[in-house]
C-alpha cells in the first residue's frame, strides 16, 4: 500500500503530524493497539507554555536548562519554548476542553509544577492528554484522507540498505496484524516514528503497555544514531497498590501543596532539598527511593488532605476517583507512593523538524531526542515537545515534497523460511527476566558493576531473543521482546559511558559531576566506520 506519510503511532506527536499533513496529502497512522491506548492519554497534569504576561520565554527556557542538568541544548529549548502559545492556541481551535478560568488573560486554569517558577501548566482537570488524544483522534477517524491501521505492530523499517538501493533512505515499513497473522507493506515518501517511549523496559513503570520502545530499535536496525539514553526518569509518586497497574498521581498534587510524608507523618523533602517537594523530578524520586531503603519501607505517602474537598473534586477527579476503587479517599488519606520508570528523555536523534540520520525518516515525540530534557525532562514539557515538533516535521516533508508514487513497488514480508513457535513460554520468561534485571541493575541508583552484570546478562538474552525471532513467525509479543532488549542494551551501554553523575543518571561509582556537559551519542558500526 503507498501513501504520501506513514505514521507509526496515534498518540499526541503522531496525531499532530497527521492533521497536519491530511488536508492535502494521503496519510495512514499505524497504532499497535487502539487509537487511545498510548502515553499521551495517560498524562494527567498539562502543556507547560507561556500563556501570561508574568511569565516570559526566558524564564522558561531557565527553568528547563536547570531541570536539564546542564545538558539542555538551549537552541532547540529556545525554539520549543517560543512556538508554545502557538501550540496551545491551534488545541484550542481543535476543540480541546481545557479548564477554564475567566479571571485569567487567556481565559484558561493554569497550574504549575515542581521545577517551574510561574504558573504555565494549561490543562483540562486531571485527565489532560485523554481530553486533547480523544479530541483529535476523533478529528483523525473522520479525514477522508487519513487510513487507520489500528491493532497493528510496526516490525521493521524497509531501507535501502535491505533493498540493495544506493543511498540511505526508509521507504517504508513492515506491519503485523497480530490476530490475522497478515503482514502489511506500507511504502511512503516519508515515515514516521511517534511510538513513545521504553518504559516497559523496567519492572515498575507509569507506562502503558505500549511503551515498548519500538521506533527508538527500528531506528537504531537501520543505522540512526541515538542519544542520552541514560537518561530515564522515574516518575516520584507512583500508586503504591497491590491491584494498582501503572497510575501515576501527578506532579500537579505537589504543585497544590501536597506533601511527602514518612509512615509515621513525619515530612522529609525539606531535608533533600530547600525547594521541597517542587523540587525537579530526579531529585524527589532520589529522595523517596533513599528513604525506603534507608528504613527498609514499601512506600512513602503524598497528602494533600489538608486542601478542601470541593478544590480536590474539581482538580483532581480523576485521580480521586481511581484512589477511592483502592479504599483511598484523598480528601481525608493519604496516597501510598513509590517511584516507576516514567519517560524515556533520550532516544533517536533529530533536528528541530524532526529529521533523523536516514533520508526519508522522521522522530517526533518521546522516541525522538531533540535535546530539549537534557539529564532530566522539565514537567509538562514533553506534550509541548510532540505539538512544536510535529508541527516542525510536517511543514520539512511539505518542503521536500512527496514521490512515492514514482517508487518501485517494494518486496512483501518473507516468512517463506520460518515455523510457528514451538514455545511461547520462552518470550514470556525472557521478558520477565529483562525487566526485573533492569529494576535491580540500572534504576535510580547504579554502580559499574551493576552495570556489568546487566550488559553480560544483556547479551545472551538478545541471542536467544534473536534466534527465536530468526527461526519463528512474529507475534506482538516477540517483536515488542526483540525491541526491548534492543533499548535495555542502549540504556547500558550509554550509562556506561557517563563517568559522572547528572540529572537523572547518579552512579555511586562516580557521584560528581563534570564541569562540561556533554550528549551520549550511540552509532550503529557500520556508520562509525563510515563516518
Amino acid at each position: 500500500m503507498n501513501f504520501d506519510v506513514v505514521i507509526v503511532g496515534s498518540g499526541l506527536a503522531g496525531l499532530t503530524v497527521a492533521l497536519n499533513l491530511a488536508e492535502t496529502r494521503r496519510v495512514a497512522v499505524v497504532a499497535k493497539r487502539s487509537m487511545t491506548e498510548g502515553a499521551s492519554d495517560w498524562a494527567q497534569g498539562g502543556i507547560a507554555a507561556v500563556l501570561d504576561s508574568a511569565d516570559s520565554i526566558d524564564n522558561h527556557v531557565r527553568d528547563t536548562l536547570v531541570a536539564g542538568g546542564g545538558l539542555c541544548d538551549e537552541a532547540a529549548t529556545r525554539f520549543i519554548v517560543e512556538h508554545g502559545r502557538g501550540a496551545i492556541e491551534w488545541l484550542i481551535a481543535q476543540g480541546v476542553p481545557f479548564t477554564r478560568d475567566d479571571a485569567a488573560e487567556l481565559g484558561f486554569h493554569l497550574t504549575r509544577e515542581g521545577g517551574h517558577s510561574h504558573r504555565r501548566i494549561i490543562h483540562a482537570a486531571d485527565a489532560t492528554g485523554h481530553a486533547v488524544v480523544a479530541t483529535l483522534s476523533e478529528r483523525v477517524r473522520q479525514h477522508p484522507n487519513i487510513t487507520l491501521f489500528e491493532e497493528h505492530c510496526a516490525i521493521d523499517l524497509i531501507t535501502s540498505d535491505r533493498l540493495g538501493l544506493p543511498g540511505r533512505r526508509c521507504h517504508g515499513l513492515y506491519a503485523l496484524d497480530p490476530e490475522s497473522g497478515r503482514t502489511v507493506t506500507l511504502q511512503a515518501s516519508h515515515t514516521v516514528l511517534a511510538t513513545g517511549g521504553a518504559g516497559k523496559v523496567y519492572l515498575y513503570t507509569t507506562n502503558p503497555d505500549t511503551a515498548t520502545g519500538d521506533g527508538i530499535a527500528m531506528a537504531w536496525r537501520a543505522g540512526c544514531r541515538v542519544a542520552n539514553m541514560e537518561f530515564i526518569q522515574f516518575h516520584p509518586t507512583c500508586l503504591f497498590h497491590p491491584y494498582a497497574k501503572s497510575f501515576l498521581i501527578t506532579e500537579a498534587v505537589r504543585g497544590e501543596g501536597g506533601r511527602l510524608l514518612l509512615p509515621d507523618g513525619t515530612r522529609f523533602m525539606p531535608a533533600h532539598d530547600e525547594r521541597a517537594e517542587l523540587a525537579p523530578r530526579d531529585i524527589v524520586a532520589r529522595a523517596i527511593d533513599f528513604e525506603i531503603k534507608k528504613r527498609g519501607i514499601d512506600c512513602v505517602y503524598l497528602d494533600i488532605s489538608h486542601q478542601p474537598a470541593a478544590f480536590l473534586r474539581e482538580h483532581f477527579p480523576t485521580i480521586l476517583a481511581r484512589c477511592l476503587e483502592f479504599g483511598i479517599d484523598i480528601t481525608k488519606d493519604p496516597i501510598p507512593v513509590v517511584p516507576a520508570a516514567h519517560y524515556t528523555c533520550g532516544g533517536i536523534v533529530t533536528d528541530l523538524a524532526g529529521r533523523t540520520d536516514l533520508a526519508g525518516l522522521y522522530a517526533v515525540g518521546e522516541t525522538a531526542c531533540t535535546g530539549l530534557h537534557g539529564a532530566n525532562r522539565l514537567a509538562s514539557n514533553s506534550l509541548l515537545e510532540c505539538l512544536v515538533i510535529g508541527s516542525a516535521a510536517s511543514t520539512a516533508m511539505e518542503s521536500e515534497g512527496f514521490n512515492a508514487a514514482a517508487d518501485a513497488p517494494l518486496p512483501d514480508w518473507d516468512e517463506s523460511r520460518v515455523s510457528d513457535p514451538d514455545e511461547e513460554v520462552v518470550v514470556a520468561h525472557n521478558w520477565d527476566e529483562l525487566r526485573r534485571l533492569m529494576w535491580n541493575y540500572v534504576g535510580i541508583v547504579r554502580t559499574d558493576k551493576r552495570l556489568a552484570r546487566a550488559r553480560h546478562r544483556i547479551a545472551l538474552l538478545r541471542d536467544e531473543i534473536q534466534e527465536y525471532y530468526a527461526n519463528f513467525k512474529v507475534s506482538r509479543d516477540l517483536l515488542e521482546l526483540r525491541n526491548l532488549v534492543d533499548v535495555a542494551s542502549l540504556i547500558v551501554e550509554s550509562a556506561r559511558s557517563r563517568r559522572e553523575s547528572r540529572g537523572l543518571h547518579f552512579s555511586r561509582d562516580w557521584p560528581a559531576t563534570l564541569p562540561k556537559a556533554l550528549p551520549t551519542v550511540l552509532a550503529p558500526e557500520h556508520i562509525r566506520n563510515n563516518a
